[in-house]
């Protein structure tokens, strides 16, 4: 049974910032009028920059910050209430950096997004390390506004900065046993303090994986900013996977290895606790966390006394990925 969406809001209380409510409102008209903003990268003709704008400073290098200034808004018709920035960066789960929410704001400065590279291997023509640059050479940003769900039963709306994650992979020729891919995050107990604690109960690095149908929906984002801004430290500066169907752990941060496999990967809280965490982690309010119900979120932000609950949608609302688990026992493979 699908549960009902939330309500339609009206455009001009997308976000409660005055700030964006201004900007969204001159990239409307802007589009109505079919006037083309052409940034450095961007396709001729094509309507860019960002719609949704944070008035933050994040530290980047120039070719990032112009990259990012020129991506494709995203057009489509929102209909939630984004998360303001200010909750989407300071309330995060990143265990490199400690345990409760606020820590990945206040210790991630120890994290160094740049100069940055990505390995990748495995079942693929074309394996090797590369710079996060020649990567983003090679593809077109593009924004994209999605839910993210966390196992917690919390819940935020991100305008992410990306490019679709098969647009990469496609470069690489993987071959007919790459059946999966495999992702993994830095290890550095220098940059990432928390991996260094006796207290943990996560076996660093971080590691996730996706089928190789997953990682080729065109929804799979690798993201390298939100709000039109580069990714903060906090959010999983300067790549992270962005998965919207699928609960937050599985949209891995600060990502150095792409592998394609033939054998499903391990993933992280899958192998900490296999009976609450399993490989595929959709979205699905009908089967609860062994420790809580699943079939309602908290949306960001959402206090005591003006508490924001909301029914959880399958799939997170992003229906037309149900087609990848056609004939599949989503109960079982949770």
């Amino acid at each position: 049974m699908l549960i009902q969406r939330p309500p339609r809001i009206p455009t001009s209380e997308i976000t409660p910032e005055p700030i964006y409510q201004a900007r969204r409102q001159f990239m409307r008209q802007s589009l109505a009028l079919g006037s083309a903003a052409v940034a450095a990268g961007s396709v001729a003709g094509a309507v860019a920059k960002p719609s949704f704008v944070a008035d933050a400073d994040v530290a980047s290098p120039a070719w990032l910050s112009q990259k990012i200034a020129g991506a494709a808004a995203d057009t489509s018709e929102v209909n939630d209430k984004l998360t303001p920035y200010k909750h989407v960066t300071t309330y995060n789960n990143f265990y490199e950096f400690g345990y409760n929410k606020d820590d990945p704001a206040k210790h991630s400065d120890t994290l160094k997004p740049h100069p940055w590279k990505v390995e990748v291997a495995g079942e693929a023509g074309k394996t090797g390390s590369f710079n996060l640059e020649d990567i983003l050479s090679k593809v077109e940003l593009q924004e994209r506004v999605y839910r993210l769900r966390c196992v917690e039963a919390w819940s935020m709306v991100i305008p992410w900065v990306g490019f679709e994650l098969g647009s990469l992979l496609k470069q690489f020729n993987p071959t007919s046993r790459a059946k999966y891919v495999a992702f993994t995050t830095l290890k550095d107990t220098e940059q990432m303090p928390a991996q260094g604690s006796a207290f943990g109960t996560i076996d660093w690095p971080y590691v996730e994986g996706l089928t190789m149908a997953e990682a080729m929906h065109p929804l799979t984002l690798l993201a390298v900013g939100l709000y039109g801004k580069a990714l903060p430290n906090q959010n999983g500066a300067p790549l992270r996977l962005v998965v919207p169907w699928k609960y937050g752990f599985k949209s891995i941060k600060s990502i150095v290895k792409i592998e394609f496999t033939e054998e499903q990967p391990p993933t992280s809280w899958n192998i900490s606790a296999p009976r609450e965490y399993g490989f595929y982690a959709n979205v699905n309010p009908k089967v609860d966390h062994p420790r809580w119900s699943q079939a309602t979120e908290r949306r960001l932000p959402s206090g005591l006394f003006s508490p924001n609950i909301i029914d959880t949608q399958m799939f997170n609302g992003y229906d037309e990925v149900a087609s990848l688990y056609k004939g599949l026992d989503l109960r079982k493979n949770f």
